[in-house]
């Protein structure tokens, strides 16, 4: 079994790469997350990824 992990600052990059990188492997799960932060009066979003396959 093998980890990626992949970080990105909008859901659809996020979406695009996990795609791009899913479609040769034999995928066993997907773990998503959303983080969120305050800097000044800017909303900073997180959009991660962790893949586990074969």
């Amino acid at each position: 079994m093998k980890v990626k992990i992949f970080d990105e600052s909008h859901e659809a990059d996020l979406e695009s790469r996990v795609n791009d990188f899913i479609i040769d492997k034999e995928i066993i799960d997907i773990k998503f997350n959303v983080s969120v932060a305050i800097f000044g009066e800017e909303q900073i979003y997180c959009f991660s990824a962790m893949i586990l396959y074969k």
